[in-house]
């Protein structure tokens, strides 16, 4: 072994230990248990990328990884009925709410929902006895539950396939071949390809389900207050325009602005968490990254515009594309 394996195995063995410590609830899972999955998470995500990656990058990287998240993985992987009970109880919500995004009707979302559970634990069993669960997939790298929208993705993915008669999909290469040898115009649209597919499910389930959280969000504003939205975004009136039309001052239709960026931000929030099960920190993460590729744009609305992006687009105007 040289000395550069010997500094990413140091690293990598040190971060593990951190990991374990920095659990809030470790589910007992031991440094032999977790050891190859943090190496096979850093040599996907960074060593391929970089083969000399220092050791103080890899202790980066490491410390960036969902410990909690990762414990309960293996924890279930090992049968642990606790793990397993803590998990559906957590990530039911969030299962369901990926199934109806990803069917296009309740009885096929139910279906999809209630199967995840079998894929995640395993119907096969591999050389070693242990179930070939999904779970030994799941890096840490990413939250437990943005992974299980990906989870979900796939799996409406694969049955779409099956339906249309063509080969079940295991894993990413797969992913690709179908994609790149897709001979309709729907293949193509449902199977574009992306460096990381898991990343790619990730963000078109979440824009998918931020995009009805917004609309809602919109439709439950007050008459005055809603078009002043469209006036501004939409019909592409400055502030003073849209004020002229609705009886008020510039700077009272700036302030009163200001007011439904903050409304639409905590009702949006409110839905996600309340009844798509993500976590707080999922549903403020997600509402900047996703905001930028909405097909609606609304981003000043979800990212908490501050007044200076007020007197920025006054002076653009207020043109939102849709």
């Amino acid at each position: 072994m040289n000395k550069q394996q010997q500094r990413v195995d140091q690293a990598i063995t040190e971060g593990t230990r951190r990991l374990l410590a920095r659990a809030a609830d470790n589910r007992s899972v031991s440094l032999d248990s977790l050891l190859p999955r943090v190496r096979a998470t850093v040599e996907k995500y960074l060593l391929k990328h970089d083969p000399n990656a220092t050791g103080e990058a890899i202790s980066a990287f490491v410390d960036t990884l969902h410990a909690d998240d990762l414990c309960l993985a293996i924890a279930c992987q090992h049968s642990d009925q606790a793990a397993w009970s803590d998990l559906i109880q957590g990530y039911t919500a969030t299962v369901r709410s990926a199934a109806r995004a990803a069917s296009p009707n309740a009885e096929l979302a139910n279906d999809l929902a209630d199967s995840i559970w079998g894929e995640l634990h395993g119907l096969k069993t591999r050389d070693d006895g242990q179930p070939a669960g999904k779970l030994a997939y799941y890096s840490g790298a990413g939250s437990l539950g943005g992974w299980l929208r990906a989870v979900v993705g796939q799996l409406a993915i694969d049955r779409h396939r099956r339906e249309a008669r063509l080969v079940h999909t295991e894993d990413d290469a797969d992913f690709d071949r179908l994609a790149r040898e897709g001979d309709t115009e729907e293949d193509a649209r449902i199977f574009h390809t992306t460096a990381n597919p898991e990343d790619e499910l990730v963000t078109n389930l979440a824009a998918a389900t931020v995009e009805k959280a917004l609309a809602r969000a919109l439709s439950e504003l007050d008459d005055e207050d809603r078009l002043l939205v469209k006036l501004y975004y939409f019909d592409g009136l400055r502030l003073h325009e849209a004020g002229v039309v609705l009886g008020f001052h510039e700077a009272t239709a700036s302030r009163r602005l200001t007011r439904i960026h903050a409304d639409v931000r905590k009702r949006v929030e409110k839905l996600l968490t309340s009844e798509h099960g993500w976590t707080q920190t999922e549903a403020t993460r997600s509402l900047s990254e996703v905001a930028a590729s909405l097909q609606m744009e609304l981003e000043p609305l979800l990212t908490g515009a501050p007044e200076t992006m007020l007197e920025d687009a006054r002076t653009g105007g207020g043109s939102v594309a849709v």
